[in-house]
């Protein structure tokens, strides 16, 4: 078995038929609005209807009210919720209760004591992602895709009990790197696949997918 890619911020069909077709086992969809990647409903409900069976569709939200989550699920089908902002864990619990759906929380990390923040998870999450974290002087930071990676080497020697992601500052030729010093099995890409903000390059989709598939776990 090879490391599970998740493309994410998929905006246009060829973009997410390069994802489909090379691989991805997850697809993500962005509902923040101050993201280049963001997209409405609408756009999404068609784009999800072209996703087969089998491949997990993931909702990207930031500290999203119930109201605004729900406006997305009426139209969209998505598999996953996946959390990216400061959700506390009683936030994501009761988002999961009121929407029956599995959810993912997204952990920022710059330094150690930022994993201590997943343990307070555990018993809520399904899934844990772990992403840089923002310099506060980053000028238009938002709460991922900024293409900054962390330390891999603090992720190499944790294990949780949950399933969990790499993301942050990912692409076809740190990959291998990556993975082989966190032991990820599953990650994630965003901005690491596009030629400029929000706009997915087939080519680099296709290459990290490439990537990923030669890592065996």
């Amino acid at each position: 078995m090879s490391v599970a890619a998740k493309i994410c911020g998929l905006k246009d069909e060829i973009a997410l038929a390069t994802a489909v077709n090379g691989g991805a086992r997850f697809v993500g969809f962005v509902f923040y609005e101050p993201s280049p990647r963001s997209l409405a409903p609408e756009r999404a409900a068609a784009l999800t209807a072209r996703v087969p069976p089998g491949i997990v569709k993931v909702g990207l939200f930031v500290d999203a009210a119930d109201e605004a989550i729900a406006r997305v699920l009426e139209q969209v089908p998505l598999d996953l919720l996946q959390l990216h902002g400061g959700e506390t864990p009683e936030r994501l619990a009761a988002v999961k209760m009121r929407f029956r759906l599995p959810a993912m929380k997204a952990i920022p990390v710059a330094g150690p004591a930022d994993l201590a923040v997943a343990d307070a998870y555990l018993g809520a999450a399904d899934w844990l992602l772990f992403d840089a974290k923002a310099p506060r002087d980053l000028a238009g930071a938002l709460p991922g895709g900024n293409g900054l990676a962390f330390d891999w080497r603090l992720l190499g020697e944790r294990r949780w009990s949950l399933p969990w992601m790499l993301s942050g500052g990912l692409n076809a030729e740190n990959l291998a790197e990556a993975v082989g010093t966190t032991h990820a099995k599953a990650v994630d890409v965003s901005s690491g696949v596009e030629s400029r903000p929000g706009i997915k390059d087939p080519a680099k989709i296709a290459a990290f997918l490439d990537a990923a598939r030669s890592i065996p776990i």
